[in-house]
């Protein structure tokens, strides 16, 4: 077992890291801010287009699903370029297939979006 803190301590200390990286997130990664904002937006609009409470959840996971992909994507990023700044093609891989996560989340919002729009306006 590894030494260190444990307890109720371990989840301050784990809570810091994470509203760390939060903060880091928003501070040194544009497409998470403008993913923010995205995300905000639509949270505000999901409360205006559902209709029950399982619609809202429908519409707000793939919301938080590309924030989280997107610090992912961004974790990736930023170990490979602290590897090497040299291109090599395995690293190029990586990152274009984080980015690509990226994309089936973009399209994963758009699908239940519109989905959901159209149920409620059209059916």
């Amino acid at each position: 077992m590894k030494p260190g803190l444990t307890g109720i301590a371990r989840l301050i200390a784990a809570s810091k890291n994470s509203l760390r990286g939060m903060r880091d997130a928003c501070k040194y990664e544009a497409a998470f801010r403008q993913e923010l904002v995205l995300t905000a937006a639509l949270l505000l609009l999901s409360f205006w287009l559902a209709q029950t409470l399982v619609e809202w959840l429908l519409l707000i996971m793939p919301l938080f699903l590309l924030l989280i992909v997107e610090l992912l994507n961004s974790a990736i990023e930023n170990t490979v370029d602290r590897i090497s700044d040299e291109h090599h093609v395995l690293s190029g891989r990586a990152k274009d297939m984080a980015s690509s996560a990226i994309m089936l989340c973009l399209i994963l919002i758009a699908v239940v979006w519109l989905a959901m729009a159209w149920s409620k306006f059209y059916a």
